[in-house]
């Protein structure tokens, strides 16, 4: 049999084609495969929410993902199907997004009637930190880090445009400034507030609304890095240790790949190596 250099090149279309889609779909099989493995061993329904800079169509080009209203849908169904006394477990590695979409997951989580526990293995920030605060318990890797969840109105953190105007005059300031200036304050008010709500049940009173308050007020930038052991004494409670199971799972889910990797190193514990080594020599 023959082929023209128009079926070669049909031929080498239809893999280019095929490869991925069959990896992709084994990848898939091995994620469902693990978090069945997680779910029975804590007897919980587990939940991702990973966001990843993915590459899309045939020219690769990069999409950043952050929550949005398609990730709390789907997040509000599961937690639907989970029963009343069954523990729900979220893993969150996201940048942040959509207010509304992480306010309606942080308010599902916290109503589920049995334990909610959240994973952070890399980083929660913005909306992901609002999520977190929702659960019963956070669980975070020693490196790990969330974020403040002050409001962003457009380009600007509410908390700078609600200091800028106040030391002005208001007749120096423009109709469009004011506007903005008094939807900024609406802002960080209502995050404020929903963030008191979130943890009043398992902080004092007092000591909720100043968390809230340090969260909210722009004391930070919006992409400062909060550790395990700030959230500490900030007065949240916090787990500082990942059970590498969700270090398994979080390495299915990898970043766009690159024609040139940024970092490269030998994916192997050296630690157990050397052991190995040493009970090879001895024998």
């Amino acid at each position: 049999m023959q082929f023209s250099l128009f079926d070669i090149f049909l031929i080498i279309l239809a893999v280019l084609f095929l490869v991925p889609l069959i990896q992709q779909h084994l990848t898939q099989s091995r994620r469902f495969k693990l978090i069945e493995k997680l779910e029975n061993q804590r007897r919980s329904r587990v939940i991702t929410l990973i966001h990843r800079e993915e590459a899309i169509n045939l020219l690769g080009l990069p999409i950043s993902r952050y929550i949005n209203i398609e990730d709390s849908e789907q997040i509000l169904r599961a937690i639907r199907y989970t029963p009343d006394n069954m523990p729900i477990d979220i893993i969150l590695h996201t940048p942040g997004g959509l207010v509304l979409a992480a306010g309606q997951i942080a308010l599902a989580l916290k109503r589920h009637p049995a334990k909610v526990t959240v994973f952070v293995p890399h980083y929660a920030m913005s909306g992901g930190t609002m999520i977190a605060l929702a659960a019963d318990e956070i669980i975070m890797d020693e490196n790990a880090v969330m974020g403040p969840v002050d409001p962003q109105i457009g380009q600007y953190p509410a908390a700078s445009i609600i200091k800028t105007v106040k030391s002005k005059d208001t007749n120096e300031l423009d109709d469009e400034t004011l506007i903005l200036a008094d939807i900024a304050e609406k802002a960080v008010n209502q995050v404020k507030s929903f963030v008191e709500e979130l943890i009043e049940d398992r902080i004092p009173e007092e000591r909720a609304r100043e968390i809230a308050g340090l969260l909210t007020a722009g004391n930070w930038t919006h992409d400062y890095p909060i550790t395990c052991d700030m959230m500490r004494q900030l007065g949240i409670p916090i787990t500082c240790g990942l059970p590498n199971e969700i270090n398994l799972l979080m390495d299915l889910f990898p970043q766009t790949s690159q024609r040139r990797p940024s970092v490269l190193y030998v994916p192997i514990p050296y630690e157990n190596a050397h052991h190995q080594n040493k009970k090879e020599r001895r024998s």
